[in-house]
């Protein structure tokens, strides 16, 4: 068999700790902040259209992929049998007491510290209580919500999928991802035809559209491929994220394509080009391991893009707050240089945080 031979086998189970998807991790999460700070820039209807948008769309669009693959990267981790070796109750302790510090600290962050103090927001109890109850306390926050939810029926999926092998699990990520996307064209093709047909997801219900992507993270997780296959998939990756960027730049010319392929997590091209991206980051990983240190760098920097998450939209409103060409959002170029000053900030208190007692509790 030659080289260039294309491969798609399930490979042997490899270590726990893959260094491609710490990479995986890094690129996206800098993708999320990238969505948050250059995002700005394409509220600007003035702009639309113009040169400097399309590059912005091209980077806030184009890392439309990293929801998903966070959430597969956590399917590949939570779902992996050694994780529940010890049972449910053990499995919950461990995630929970992880995720709700956290979760609580947070919200309280950015309901007073952001919403309140920064924002100067008159906010009432009963305003408060239902954005929590809708998971829009601020912003990304409800991706929080949506991994307690996949944590709370990961012991209920791990059993089945373990029961049935690769096979299983190819075929429930398929079923359960396709089941997801057809749901979430009703509403949009219900509107073409004049019906009203909304979905609307909440705190306790944010996990459920995600549950695909969480098995097809578990199913893939061993997926190598090699040759023209890992090229085929990386092309279809590179098309699928193109046409969702120029779909976003020509949304409202073809209303039955807006319905049918919509710019969102839950979008058929959007959805191809995270898998895509996952199949193609551990392709790369089972023909190439970098040298130890880069690999314990990826590994910090993993490590630390959940305190980039939870930190990094705080991080923003305080620069929003102290430079106003940042807040007016129509200044490229200052925005792409308050991304890089972000990014590395975020970084930076994540990785400090990690450090101290109790602080990295919610970290």
């Amino acid at each position: 068999m030659s080289p260039a031979t294309p491969v798609a086998a399930e490979a042997p189970v490899r270590k726990a700790r893959q260094w491609e998807f710490d990479a995986l991790r890094v690129v996206a999460i800098s993708g999320v902040v990238a969505i948050h700070v250059v995002g700005l820039f394409l509220a600007n209807r003035e702009l639309r259209g113009t040169l400097r948008w399309w590059i912005a769309a091209v980077i806030d669009i184009g890392a439309i992929w990293a929801v998903p693959a966070f959430v597969m990267l956590s399917g590949a981790l939570v779902l992996a049998p050694a994780a529940h070796a010890a049972g449910p109750r053990a499995f919950y302790r461990k995630r929970f007491v992880r995720i709700l510090p956290a979760m609580i600290v947070w919200h309280l962050i950015y309901l007073f510290v952001v919403r309140i103090w920064l924002n100067e927001q008159a906010l009432t109890v009963k305003g408060v209580a239902i954005l929590v109850i809708d998971a829009r306390v601020y912003t990304a926050l409800y991706f929080l919500w949506l991994i307690a939810g996949l944590y709370l029926v990961a012991p209920v999926l791990v059993p089945f999928l373990q029961a049935g092998g690769p096979r299983r699990a190819y075929l429930t990520a398929a079923a359960i991802l396709g089941w997801t996307l057809v749901v979430w064209i009703i509403p949009p093709v219900s509107g073409l035809l004049g019906v009203a047909r909304p979905i609307t997801l909440g705190a306790w219900t944010m996990w459920c559209s995600y549950v695909g992507y969480f098995v097809a993270g578990y199913a893939l997780r061993n997926l190598v491929l090699r040759g023209r296959a890992l090229a085929a998939v990386a092309l279809l990756g590179a098309v699928a994220l193109a046409e969702v960027i120029w779909h976003y730049g020509n949304r409202g010319r073809f209303p039955v394509l807006d319905a049918l392929l919509p710019v969102s997590a839950f979008g058929a091209a959007v959805a191809t080009s995270a898998i895509c991206i996952f199949l193609v980051a551990a392709g790369i990983g089972g023909l190439w391991t970098p040298a130890e240190p880069v690999q314990r760098v990826f590994k910090q920097l993993s490590d630390a893009s959940f305190g980039v998450f939870l930190v990094h939209l705080l991080i923003l409103a305080l620069v929003q707050r102290a430079v106003p060409v940042i807040k007016a959002g129509d200044d490229l170029t200052a925005l792409l240089i308050a991304y890089a000053g972000i990014l590395v900030a975020s970084f930076a208190v994540s990785m400090g945080a990690a450090r101290v007692p109790y602080l990295r509790s919610i970290f």
